[in-house]
This record gives structure tokens, sequence and C-alpha cells, in this order.
């Protein structure tokens, strides 16, 4: 059974109030960069972040407006989304890789009353949908006054955070969660991450990705640990190297990140004594990736399965032995079934493939999809939430992932819908119709978007520009890196696209 969750609760107060009472001096917080290190005391951090609300709160916003965060690498990105919170309001972190025109509709799809410009894109003008346009100046000012006296009195229900993910559609669809989302990532506390009040864990990824924001920041701090972050230029010698200047305990990473400190040879020449172990998410972690940090380092990597809607809920850990090929097993609490593809609310028996659930019960689930009524009805069935991905659970409940009943890609790490892909295509001069799908990167253990193109009679087929075509209006996480030219596209007989005979 899940833990009853308070009634009251707001998640900047649960991570921030109580570390700064009990332990005002401790290192809540550190970023290092290229112009040296960064760190925050939790009453620090808790003093930053509640002044920044006071702002927040002078602007007159209504309840729960929502805030849109356009920021890069930088630690504003985390002191305003938990800003935004304390006050109230529900902020949306933004990735930093979306073009203007993709920043454009989250902010209109969201309504958003505040928009937050980082260093990064501070030159950029916006239409009027923001009541408020705020840079870096503006921030400081907002956060110069004396702090809120206390944290927002909001109920476990309340809204308290959007976040955006690849749909079906052609469009990005938002996840609105409550406050009791923290309460729910109890259970990956213990079951994968291992935190102890006393760990230092070091995130590799940047702090506009929902990844690093959520392990590598709201989880250390909810558990009173360190978080440490990292936003100077790339080298994957850098990691060990923090690992063994900041006596990190914990490492989180894509797997990617894994490869190429291997690849470095950086692993033998740092102290990693003080790393319990590692983490992965995001994307399959290789047996063999897996195996060979396991030989070089001496430590674990522990995996971890979730979707947006409900964060990381699927995992290996300190109470779960690594299986190689398999995320893990369902978090203790958690209720996870394999449902019937062709309907219905019976979870399957053991070593039967089905379409992945989890039961809506689970208080990290979301509130709902942002404005997106028809999706959020076909997500249920009954008293499941219902995901995409095809799993068999076997008969110690470990579970297998067998790829996407949707047509979600996932390559470099990242969730891309092909509608989106293909509208953005579809768009450039010439082409009539397009169509995108995964296939193996540099190596078999990666994959990339690769489109096909279908052009009108005498129109050039020039991949180049459809390629720099597609990095003007997608993230570069979005975009083909290859593109063949088709006569026609592959369809069945009911004329729809059959994209396993795309060649």
């Amino acid at each position: 059974m899940y833990e009853p969750v308070p009634d009251r609760f707001n998640i900047a107060r649960h991570c921030l109030q109580d570390n700064a009472r009990r332990r005002p001096g401790d290192t809540a917080f550190t970023v290092v960069g290229d112009d040296g290190e960064h760190r925050w005391s939790y009453s620090q951090l808790d003093r930053h972040v509640r002044a920044l609300a006071k702002g927040f709160q002078d602007l007159k916003l209504a309840p729960f407006s929502r805030i849109m965060i356009r920021m890069g690498n930088e630690a504003g990105a985390a002191l305003a989304y938990f800003a935004a919170i304390a006050a109230a309001y529900v902020p949306l972190l933004a990735s930093s890789q979306l073009t203007q025109e993709e920043a454009e509709f989250l902010l209109a799809d969201c309504g958003a009353s505040v928009l937050i410009l980082g260093a990064d894109f501070e030159s950029e003008t916006y239409s009027e949908r923001a009541a408020h346009v705020l840079r870096g100046a503006d921030l400081e000012q907002l956060a110069a006054g004396d702090p809120i006296a206390d944290y927002a009195d909001t109920g476990a229900d309340d809204p308290a955070y959007l976040v955006y993910t690849s749909g079906t559609t052609s469009r990005p669809k938002g996840v609105l969660h409550a406050q009791r989302a923290v309460w729910g990532r109890r259970p990956m506390h213990r079951h994968w991450i291992g935190l102890e009040e006393s760990d230092v864990l070091l995130h590799a990824g940047a702090m506009n990705w929902t990844y690093t924001l959520g392990v590598g920041v709201v989880d250390p701090l909810a558990n009173g640990a360190a978080a440490l972050l990292y936003n100077g230029r790339p080298d994957p010698a850098v990691w060990p190297a923090l690992m063994e200047r900041h006596r990190a305990t914990i490492f989180a990473a894509v797997p990617g990140v894994y490869r190429q400190i291997l690849k470095s040879g950086a692993c033998g020449r740092y102290d990693l004594s003080s790393l319990r172990h590692c983490l992965s998410a995001g994307a399959a972690l290789p047996p063999a990736l897996a195996a060979e940090w396991r030989e070089k380092t001496g430590k674990e990597i522990f995996e971890a399965f979730g979707m947006s809607e409900i964060s990381t809920f699927i995992s290996s850990g300190p109470t779960t032995p690594v299986r190689p090929g398999s995320p893990g097993r369902p978090q203790p609490s958690r209720r996870i079934a394999a449902l019937p593809l062709e309907g219905g609310e019976t979870p399957l028996p053991s070593g039967q493939t089905g379409v992945l659930a989890v039961h809506r019960s689970d208080p990290g689930l979301m509130l709902r999809y942002w404005n997106r009524p028809e999706e959020e009805q076909d997500a249920f069935r009954g008293e499941w939430f219902v995901s995409g991905d095809l799993v068999e659970i076997d008969a110690d409940g470990y579970v297998w992932h067998h790829g996407r009943r949707d047509e979600i890609m996932n390559a470099m790490g990242y969730r891309v819908s092909p509608a989106e892909v293909e509208k953005c295509l579809a768009s450039f001069e010439g082409v009539v119709e397009a169509a995108v799908a995964e296939r193996a990167g540099r190596d078999a253990e990666s994959t990339i978007i690769k489109a096909y193109v279908v052009t009108r009679d005498g129109a050039p087929h020039d991949a180049e520009a459809i390629l720099a075509y597609c990095h003007a209006h997608l993230a570069g996480y979005k975009c083909p890196r290859a593109v063949s030219f088709l006569e026609a596209l592959p369809r069945n007989r009911n004329g729809k696209l059959d994209r396993a005979r795309l060649v």
C-alpha cells in the first residue's frame, strides 16, 4: 500500500524548510562551472527561494498561474522552479534545446502569465501572450526584497508543475503534476537511488531536463542530502574528477555518458572510492556497458524505467539485484500490470506480453493532461493508467521491455513523436509526403531518427537543405540525422503508413 500523503503539502517546503531549520549551514546545492563553484547552504537556498517567491507574488498573479522558465544549464532554472511552487504557482521548465518556434507553442498552450528568459535567450522577443517577460536583471530585482514568511499552504492534490512530453499527435502535450508528486517519489529514494542524508549526488544532466531536476536536485533536497551539478564545457573526464574532488557517493547519468567516460579512460586517473553506486535512466542500459563499467570501476549501475506521467517507478537498486537486460522490478508499494493489448482491465499472468499500466492510486501519477481531455480519456482503463510500452513481467516481478505499442521514438535517449517531425518535413518546399523512423546509430546501442521523403516531380533531392530546415524549426534531438528519397511511402491496404516497411 502507498504511504498516505499529508493533506497539506508543498514541494518546496518539503525540500527546504525543515532542513534549513535543522542544519542551516550544511551544503544543499552546488553548481560547478568554468567560472568556479557556486554553493548554497540549506539556509541560503531557503531564503533565496522565499525571496524570489515574494517577488513572484508581487506581480499579482492569479493562484496557480503558469510560469514558463526558458533557461540554459544555469542554477537560476532550479531556483525559479522552487520559488514558483513556494508561491503556489505552476512552473514549466522548458528544454533549452527547443527552438523559439517550439517555445512559442508551449507558451501559448500552457497560457503562462510569466516567461523567464535565461542568459542564452535574453535577446528573444515574444508575442504578448505572457503578461510579464523577465530576464536576468529582472529576476535579481525580484529576489532582492524580503522573503515570504512561509511557503504556500497548498493541498496534496493542488497543481504543482507542468512538463511537456511528445504525444502521438504532432503537438507536445502538457503533463500536470500535483504537489503529492514528490511524496510519490519516496519508493524510488530508497529502492533505486538509495538516498541517505549524508549523500552527495552528482548528476550529469542539464538543469532544465526533468531527469536532472528530479533525481539531481529535488530528490537529494527531499532527503537532506547534497545536490551537485556541472554546467561547464563538455568533457567526459570532468565527471570522475568531480567525483573525486567532492567525494560524490552517487552518480546519475544516461547510458551515453557512461560510454563516453569509459572511452576517455578517465576512470583510472581518479579516486572513486567515495562512490557507492551509479544510476541510469532515459534510455535502455546495454548489459555490456553495465558490465564494462563494473569491471573498470567496481561500481554497480542501477537502471530505472519511467515516464513523464509518473517519473521512474521500475528499477533495480540496493534492494533489487540487477538482472541484465531488465530495468528491474516495480518499487515496493507500486502497483503495475501488463494488460491485454486488445483491451480490458484484468492483468495478464507472468510471462505474457501486454501493455504496461500503473494503478491510478499511485501518488506520483499525474493530475491530468493539460487541455487534452481526449488523450487523457484514452490513457485510462478503469483504475489503470495505460502507457504505450509493451512489457512482460516474469515470475520474479522483473519487467522486460519489448518496445512501444504506439509510434513514439526514443532517439539518443529522448522521446520524440514521429508526427511532430513529419509535420516539419512536410512543410519543406517540394516535399509531398514524409515519414521518419528509428534506425541504428554509430553503434548497435544507440538510435537516430531517419527521414524518408517523397518530393514532387522536378524538386531537388537536397538532403542537407532538408536537415538544415529541420534544425531551424525543431530541437536538435528531434531532428533527423539522415534522409532517404523514395518514390512513394509504403502503405497498407487501408492507405495507412506502414512504418515497418521503411528501408
